[in-house]
């Protein structure tokens, strides 16, 4: 029996073998590189998205629900909202009369019509828009999930407990006649990827 020794092809086994390590440590690494640059795209949408959420939450806090409850008995409060914020694009999604009732009533006497949902923007109580820096402009959604009555009704006019002046020593807690949760999310206009939902505590 005659063996033939001949180790021609160990040197293109071995470089081919190399090569395909090579190519996929390369592949690994492109792959490792691109997932972090598509993580931090996501993360930068999601940041501007949050933003939007805070402001939209300031906005609606501090000028339009204000606004709502200054006028909630009114047979003209949607209309009323609607045109003082007229420069946010401002709409009133509900109907007037879920919304008057959202306002006064525990969550538990609400109609049957009235979404309490935690999605807001599912049937949402209202939206706006809100101009970004660069780009489409965001939407903001709110809805009122959930009502309770706080420490006392709406029956006094003063709602931010005792004056500095009264001689009484008992310390008087500050009056809210109703605690509301409300579910608010920051969309970007034509991209709804980019989007964050926050959720509201607010005392009235």
């Amino acid at each position: 029996m005659t063996f033939v020794k001949n180790n021609g092809g160990i040197a293109l086994v071995t470089s081919l073998m190399l090569t395909l390590i090579s190519l996929v440590m390369v592949l690994a690494l492109l792959y490792v590189v691109t997932q972090g640059i598509t993580q931090s795209a996501q993360l930068k949408k999601y940041k501007t998205a949050l933003d939007a959420s805070y402001g939209g939450t300031e906005v609606i806090v501090k000028d339009i629900f204000p606004a709502i409850m200054q006028n909630y008995s009114s047979s003209t409060l949607v209309s009323t909202v609607q045109s003082a914020y007229g420069s946010l694009n401002l709409e009133v999604k509900t109907t007037q009369d879920c919304l008057q009732k959202k306002l006064t009533l525990p969550t538990s006497e609400w109609p049957t019509s009235c979404s309490n949902t935690s999605n807001p923007k599912n049937l949402p109580d209202l939206s706006f828009k809100l101009q970004a820096s660069s780009g489409n402009p965001f939407v903001v959604y709110s809805k009122i999930v959930d009502t309770v009555y706080g420490n006392t009704d709406t029956s006094g006019l003063q709602l931010e407990g005792a004056g500095v002046a009264e001689s009484s020593s008992l310390l008087t807690p500050q009056h809210f006649p109703y605690i509301y949760r409300m579910e608010v999310q920051g969309e970007r206009e034509n991209n709804p990827t980019a989007q964050a939902n926050i959720e509201v505590l607010y005392a009235y």
